[in-house]
């Protein structure tokens, strides 16, 4: 079982991962920081291992300057962090976003999974996305 203080530092690691490659755009710098020998990519749009990573953000990075993400809250549970976010990219809406990532038994950050929808002008409902 995992203590608290483990799963505490596993939900800090991958949300300084995600700050340092998303919001101060340093994808490479993320990736030599924050995870292990490995790292193993779900999202169909970014190619599978770190340095098909770091390719795709930097293009987003030069593609759409002044891009943010906010985190919304956070669930740790055994080697999983799980990231509720609003995503902001410049022209285009906002998306809600769940981020899933695995950490290997060094706390470091070995595989990402993702799904995103966007935020809409109006909804059936008055709760929101967040």
């Amino acid at each position: 079982m995992i203590s608290n203080i483990a799963l505490d530092n596993n939900r800090k690691t991958v949300m300084a991962f995600y700050d340092m490659m998303f919001n101060q755009c340093l994808p490479r710098e993320a990736i030599e920081q924050f995870t292990g020998e490995t790292y193993i990519q779900h999202n169909p749009h970014v190619g599978d291992g770190k340095e098909a990573f770091i390719a795709y953000f930097e293009k987003m990075t030069r593609d759409y300057p002044g891009k943010k993400v906010e985190f919304i809250r956070s669930v740790a549970e055994g080697n999983l962090v799980v990231l509720h976010c609003r995503q902001t990219w410049p022209g285009l809406p906002d998306y809600a976003g769940i981020d899933i990532f695995r950490l290997d038994d060094a706390g470091k950050v070995v595989e990402h999974w993702d799904v995103l929808q966007t935020v809409p002008d109006e909804m059936a409902h008055a709760n929101g996305m967040f």
